[in-house]
Parts: structure tokens; C-alpha cells; sequence
């Protein structure tokens, strides 16, 4: 049975945004959270789970990714959580200098 038309995206650019949004942004997410998350715990039991938690947490924001109505919407939150995970990130190297 086909999904019904006016439940799917019509702008081409609302489909940019969310196919990219999922790809690139959740790549984004899904790596800068596990390298915050490497500062302050062991760095190598992070590094060895973070390779099946980093699929993990990217296809389910990718999935979150196509359930919005907008994609540019997802991409501010996308970018606002990676800049946030990014000043965690620089403000552990100032607090945790010597990373083992």
C-alpha cells in the first residue's frame, strides 16, 4: 500500500534539508557526544564502544531526522547540539589537560 501523497515532503529543498540533516548533522552529533563523553571517562573503554554506539545514535537521529515537518528546523538543533558538545569538549581539555 503507498503512503499517502499529502503526508510527504513536496519542496525539494525540505527534502535536502532533512536528507542532509540526517546524514550530516547526525554524523556530527553522534561523534562530537562520544568525544565529550572520552574526556571524562576512560578514553579507551569510549573509543571501543563508540564504535557501535556512534551507528547506533546516528541512524536514530537520522530516522528523527525525516520525522520533522522541517529539515532546516533539525539542522539548527543539530547544530546547536554539536556546538554544545563542542564547548564541552574545549572546556574538558582546559580542566582535564593531561587525557590519557
Amino acid at each position: 500500500m503507498p503512503a499517502n501523497p499529502k503526508y510527504l515532503t513536496s519542496s525539494n529543498w525540505q527534502k535536502f534539508a532533512k536528507i542532509s540533516a540526517g546524514f550530516i548533522g547526525g554524523y556530527m552529533v553522534a561523534v562530537s557526544f562520544h568525544l565529550a563523553l572520552s574526556y571524562w571517562i576512560y578514553t579507551v573503554n569510549v573509543i571501543i564502544t563508540s564504535v557501535f554506539t556512534t551507528f547506533i545514535l546516528w541512524s536514530f537521529l537520522m530516522i528523527l531526522s525525516f520525522l520533522a515537518k522541517n529539515g532546516w528546523k533539525v539542522w539548527a538543533i543539530y547544530l546547536g547540539i554539536t556546538l554544545f558538545l563542542s564547548t564541552i569538549i574545549y572546556v574538558s581539555k582546559i580542566y582535564h589537560p593531561i587525557h590519557l
